[in-house]
């Protein structure tokens, strides 16, 4: 394992033992089937109900909902582990646990919390997240699904896009308008009329995780799937908060896993009657690629104690993530080199994880906008309004 700083001496023996369950269980579950499903892509669906057991579902989640009441370095290890596997994958666990369970934990009723929370940890349930639309990424605000009032119910309308697990999610917690111009928090049940969600094909990334629309004609919204606890557009963006912390932990195993192929491979590969490794251009690869993900290593793990002492601000969070993906695929591109022509078959992960790395230095918020959220804390004057 990459830990050329010693960080695993900083970490407590129970995030230690979990990191290597979720090492282990992803040597074994992931890894040896995760090309095929992403050369034919498809879902392994099977391993829904396997990560709600090895407890990859809501770990930072009180324990009384069926969560792990775990720590968030604790959560960021999982996350890594679960990205050396795929990014898609992480993509699932990322998303049931910060933007599905996360709010109906801070922010639902505690009826909603009993209904729908033990079934999220388990697998039981899955869920998605609802906030892009079509015509509104990078500005929330701009949304116009609706949530319009009509006597004691409300009707939703309106779509969402991009949204990972849609098409086989149970769940969707979904953000719309209301009459007064707030936004609001929704959980919509899937086989409520009205209610579809169509998937999205021929995509050359995240291949293995299910990607697709939510479309709203008219759907009746009681008031018992409104999540009451908070309004406003900081309510997803909290949500947000959330994933993208995982996220700047979860590009770090992708990393990982193509810096370690490219050494294998350089230590084998012989050219001009010596192994790559032994040449200086390789080395001087090797040297960089890890000396950047050595430096993203102890970015999350900082980012992490402050998460736990509930001092992790937005702009930090942007700067993790955007810096720790662009790490990533920059690692990812140069283990290709190292590997040749052999980088882009299919029997070498660094291809896979390289297009997945297009579609993560793009979603919960694009590489610019963190550097324009960075560049707002710093000078105090946003530039995307």
């Amino acid at each position: 394992m990459t830990d050329y700083y010693s960080i695993s001496d900083l970490l407590t023996d129970e995030q230690q033992l979990i990191q290597k369950s979720i090492n282990e269980f992803v040597e074994k579950e992931i890894s040896p089937i995760i090309e095929t499903h992403a050369q034919n892509c498809t879902f392994p669906n099977h391993l829904i109900s396997k990560f709600g057991e090895m407890g990859i579902f809501g770990p930072c989640v009180d324990q009384k909902y069926g969560g792990g009441g775990l720590d968030y370095i604790t959560y960021g290890l999982i996350m890594q582990e679960i990205e050396k596997g795929d990014s898609g994958m992480r993509s699932v666990a990322s998303v049931q646990s910060s933007l599905v369970m996360y709010p109906i934990e801070a922010y639902g009723s505690e009826a909603q919390k009993e209904k729908y929370l033990p079934k999220l940890a388990t697998g039981e349930l899955l869920g998605c997240f609802g906030l892009t639309e079509p015509n509104h990424g990078s500005n929330p605000n701009g949304m116009e699904t609706r949530l319009k009032k009509e006597g004691d119910h409300y009707i939703l309308s309106g779509s969402k896009m991009w949204i990972t697990n849609s098409p086989i999610a149970d769940i969707a917690v979904v953000w719309a308008k209301n009459d007064e111009g707030r936004i609001k928090g929704v959980i919509v049940e899937k086989g409520m009329k009205g209610f579809t969600a169509p998937e999205i094909h021929n995509k050359w990334s995240l291949r293995a995780s299910v990607t697709g629309e939510l479309v709203f004609d008219d759907v009746v919204i009681t008031e018992e799937n409104i999540l009451p606890g908070k309004d406003g557009l900081g309510a997803p963006l909290k949500c947000l908060d959330q994933a993208r912390y995982g996220i700047a932990w979860g590009a770090i195993g992708a990393s990982i896993d193509c810096y370690e192929t490219a050494v294998k491979y350089a230590s084998e590969r012989k050219q001009f009657d010596k192994t790559l490794g032994s040449f200086q251009l390789t080395q001087k690869k090797l040297s960089e690629m890890l000396t950047e993900i050595t430096k993203a290593q102890l970015l999350a793990l900082r980012l992490g104690q402050l998460k736990n002492q509930g001092k992790a601000s937005t702009s930090q969070i942007s700067m993790a993530k955007r810096n720790n993906v662009e790490m990533a695929l920059n690692v990812a591109r140069t283990s290709r080199q190292i590997l040749g022509g052999m980088g882009i078959t299919g029997d070498y992960p660094i291809m896979r994880h390289m297009m997945n790395l297009e579609s993560v230095i793009t979603y919960e918020g694009t590489h610019d906008i963190h550097l324009l959220i960075l560049g707002a804390d710093i000078t105090g004057t946003p530039a995307f309004v």
